[in-house]
């Protein structure tokens, strides 16, 4: 096994055994579940209370800059729109070509199966990016892009982030499951 292949294996078994059935059946009331008040999350275009939004679409992301402290919490919708644009698109588009995403040009997910969509196609592209670099693609800073570390330091980077908003995701969907009874429900 190469050392890209080693990479991509690192979070690949991590998103087929762990991250990604966690997602299976998620609903869109789950999706814009907000579980303290003035939660971050995804909104229908002109109707958010955050200092600043983006998005191309009918549906847009709350944010501020800088970021308030404290943060706000976050829905799963946030959460996931953050894992497809921030952490995924921005380099997939940087490093492995397609077209570039940013926030204030990128079409957030109304639904949760537009969003899962959107993350599966996102991350297969990632993942088949980074299993294709060669070790002098691992170790030098990539050409295009704003990141001026080693290839390999940024794939360890999106491999963490994933691996830690993915468990933050996971237990947002405990919670809305075990919410007000104490007793698990399956959310629909």
């Amino acid at each position: 096994m190469t050392r890209s292949e080693r990479l991509a294996d690192q979070l690949d078994r991590h998103w087929r055994k762990n991250l990604r059935p966690r997602l299976d059946d998620l609903t869109d009331e789950e999706y814009f579940w907000e579980p303290v008040p003035g939660c971050w999350s995804i909104r229908p275009r002109g109707t958010s209370a955050a200092p600043m939004s983006a998005g191309s679409g009918a549906w847009t992301v709350d944010h501020a800059s800088p970021d308030p402290v404290p943060a706000p919490v976050t829905t799963i919708a946030w959460r996931l729109a953050h894992i497809i644009v921030s952490c995924l698109g921005y380099r997939v588009g940087w490093h492995f070509g397609g077209q570039d995403v940013d926030s204030q040009t990128f079409a957030y997910a109304g639904t949760a199966d537009e969003a899962l969509h959107q993350l599966d196609e996102m991350y297969g592209r990632w993942n088949a990016g980074v299993r294709e670099l060669s070790d002098a693609d691992l170790e030098n800073p990539p050409p295009v892009g704003t990141e001026r570390f080693p290839m390999e330091g940024i794939v360890l980077h999106v491999n963490r982030e994933l691996i830690h908003h993915g468990a933050e995701i996971s237990l947002l969907r405990d919670l809305y499951r075990w919410q007000d009874t104490g007793v698990a429900h399956d959310g629909g």
